[in-house]
């Protein structure tokens, strides 16, 4: 019997590597307790406001969820200032990605991003058989001018992670200015700013205020980290009414559950609880890089909730069977390195402490 061919396209793609469960770490190393620090979701939780519009809004389940979204976009504009029509909520802003990809990327296509970056725009270029074109990070941040040096008849996309997902590392705000000045209208420019809220540096560019300057800019935020939603699967776009309108034609009908929009809107209006999470993480930013400053253990400078940290006496298995669950990442050129979410001061020290364990087991000093 002839067996079923899979697109070839989809053949060349690795799954996302999700890794073991802490359950799954606690049987194979015989631990107690696990501390997960591997999928930079906000220790702090959510909103006290969330559970409250989780609660109202279970009595209408039976009904399909809002397919517009009106409510949660309504605050976002309120929010930001911008129009209605400039906004895409999705399923996760990673479904934006795929919706892009979807409705802008033919085979052949060129899409240019970092080497190492959130691996999911390769894997969504790939699928609709694109090309990804990827240019190495420097000191890990991305290469603009490298990036820039790529592009050609055949791109169609650019994307930029900023805050970079795994380094951590923020591209300057002149270059980044700089390098949108130059990309041609007919390439879209996806900048991901998952991470914006935890950003402290003074030169992070203020992207917002050139959507109505360039038609062909696309900024992609969400409530999975700092908002504390990462269950619950919520993100959203800002750009151009003309690309949200061809994004809506490639998009599920209810992509977005009818309890995640009520949390959504809940947490958006509790910016308190925004602020908090963003100096408390700061702190312990501080705190933990001042300690593996002390190891000498080396990492990037970090505008996010975690730290990507590389050593060639640290090896990310060997931090996970001491029940420090870490996200395991290469960087060509650099020794085993891992990435490190922030947790609270009592979850930090004890990953510090597993680290000083490990060092010593290895006669560092």
């Amino acid at each position: 019997m002839a067996k079923i061919q899979t697109r070839s396209a989809v053949k060349k793609i690795m799954s996302y590597p999700l890794g073991s469960s802490p359950e799954e770490i606690k049987q194979k190393f015989n631990l107690k307790a696990v501390r997960k620090m591997s999928d930079n979701e906000n220790v702090y939780g959510c909103s006290p406001d969330v559970k409250e519009s989780i609660s109202k809004a279970i009595s209408s389940l039976y009904f399909y969820p809002d397919g517009t979204v009106s409510q949660l976009i309504r605050k976002l504009a309120e929010f930001y200032g911008i129009n209605e029509e400039k906004f895409l909520v999705s399923n996760g802003s990673e479904e934006i990605i795929r919706l892009l990809t979807r409705a802008y990327i033919s085979p052949g296509d060129e899409a240019v991003m970092a080497q190492i970056t959130f691996p999911r725009y390769q894997t969504n270029v790939a699928i609709e058989g694109g090309k990804s074109v990827t240019v190495p990070v420097q000191n890990g941040t991305h290469d603009l001018e490298g990036m820039y040096a790529k592009i050609n008849a055949e791109t169609k996309m650019v994307f930029i992670c900023n805050p970079n997902n795994p380094t951590g590392t923020i591209a300057a705000k002149k270059d980044l200015y700089s390098f949108i000045q130059k990309i041609p209208p007919n390439i879209l420019i996806v900048l991901d700013e998952a991470y914006y809220e935890y950003v402290r540096s003074e030169d992070y560019l203020d992207s917002i205020s050139l959507l109505d300057k360039y038609p062909n800019l696309i900024i992609l935020r969400t409530f999975s980290k700092i908002y504390g939603l990462a269950g619950l699967r919520v993100g959203y776009g800002m750009m151009d009414s003309d690309i949200v309108k061809e994004l809506h034609k490639v998009k599920d009908v209810y992509n977005v559950n009818h309890l995640a929009q009520a949390a959504a809107a809940a947490a958006l209006n509790d910016q308190a609880f925004v602020k908090d999470c963003a100096e408390k993480n700061a702190n312990e930013m501080k705190f933990v890089c001042q300690k593996l400053k002390e190891l000498k253990i080396g990492f990037f400078p970090s505008q996010t909730n975690f730290i990507y940290i590389f050593s060639q006496h640290l090896i990310a298995e060997g931090l996970i069977s001491q029940g420090l669950v870490v996200r395991q990442m290469k960087l060509p050129g650099y020794a085993d390195a891992c990435r490190m979410t922030l947790g609270t001061r009592d979850d930090n020290e004890a990953a510090v402490n597993v680290i000083k364990k490990l060092l010593n087991e290895k006669g560092c000093k």
